[in-house]
This record gives C-alpha cells, structure tokens and sequence, in this order.
C-alpha cells in the first residue's frame, strides 16, 4: 500500500518460486519478512453486507504481528487490481475478535499461505505458498508493477483477477474429486 492509503498489485501464479527468488537476490532485494505462516480471518456480518458492497475486513497474523486490514472495492486496469486498503497492527488479535463480534461482524472465511516479503527499489514482492500452488504478488506505484514483474522474470499477462477465497472456489469447483475444505487452509 502506498501513503495515499490505494493497494496497487498484480498477483502473478507460478510454477518455480525459488527462480523468483534467485531474481529478487539478483537485483539485489532486501528480504522484509522470511517464510512465515499467515492465517487470515474475513470478518462479516450476517448478511454478508461487507462482502456485497466489495469490502473486505480481515483480520491477519503473521508471524508474531496481527494486523487489521479494511480493503474497499477493486478496480483492474489490465492485470493490476487497485483498491483502498487501510490497516493498523494490533496488539491482541482474541481480544479484537470479541470487540468486532459485539459490533456483528464475525469470521465468515479463514484462509492460509506461508508468505515471504521482499523489497526492491520500492516495490514490495510477496512470494506465496497456498494449499492450491505458489503465487508472486508485487505491489507498489501502479505504472511500475509489470515493469518490476518482467524484471523478476514474470510475464504480468499471466496474472490472475481475485481473491485467493475466489481463486480456492475456483480451484475447488475445477477439484471435486479433492474433497478438498470450505476454508483455504494446508492440510493438518
């Protein structure tokens, strides 16, 4: 997310994350946040007025940090999906759970991925491990993500539109013989 509070990303599946990896080494990336796993909790209320308006209210721990996280509608120009994004860290992620549940808002979907976070000359590149594959996000100023993209060895025409809950549906629906959870979460 940039200062003006607008997330600008392309979200980029790929077969090899570790040649994105020699590519961010490469150009001389510095490693924000080593391989950690994430669990996120949408939160909604019961009639699922946030989710029908295009919001998204998330409640996120990684690593040892919880950060609360409103996103606003998407719009794509090409494969770039920008949106308002709004989040501050938290303390005690039970207790603002509670406080969230008081306001009618409780957790509607739980997904995971194990995410590492780099930065190169100001724009950040997520490399995702999920239950259905690997994806590369890279975020930052909208007119320089495909640039950065090619940069790492991306093709930003291979970038997909949605949510990872939407691309699990999708995946789901593509996987019946899996049986494969509601939830996007790795398999215990």
């Amino acid at each position: 997310m940039n200062s003006s509070g607008i997330e600008a990303e392309i979200k980029i599946p790929v077969e090899d994350i570790e040649t994105v990896r020699e590519a961010l080494v490469e150009a001389g990336a510095t490693t924000v946040h080593a391989m950690a796993r994430e669990v996120n909790l949408l939160l909604d209320t019961g009639d699922g007025r946030l989710q029908e308006a295009g919001n998204i209210l998330r409640l996120r721990r990684y690593g040892s940090r919880n950060i609360l996280t409103f996103k606003g509608p998407a719009v794509y120009h090409g494969s770039v999906k920008e949106r308002p994004e709004h989040e501050t860290e938290i303390e005690n992620a039970e207790r603002m759970l509670e406080i969230l549940d008081h306001l009618g808002l409780r957790a509607v979907a739980r997904y995971e991925k194990d995410r590492e976070m780099w930065l190169v000359d100001e724009i950040s590149v997520v490399l995702d491990h999920t239950p259905m594959g690997d994806f590369v996000e890279v975020e930052g100023p909208r007119d320089r993500l495909q640039t950065a993209a090619r940069s790492l060895g991306l093709d930003p025409s291979t970038a997909v539109r949605g949510s990872y809950l939407s691309l699990w549906r999708e995946h789901r629906s593509r996987h019946p013989e899996h049986n494969l959870p509601v939830d996007m979460v790795f398999p215990t």
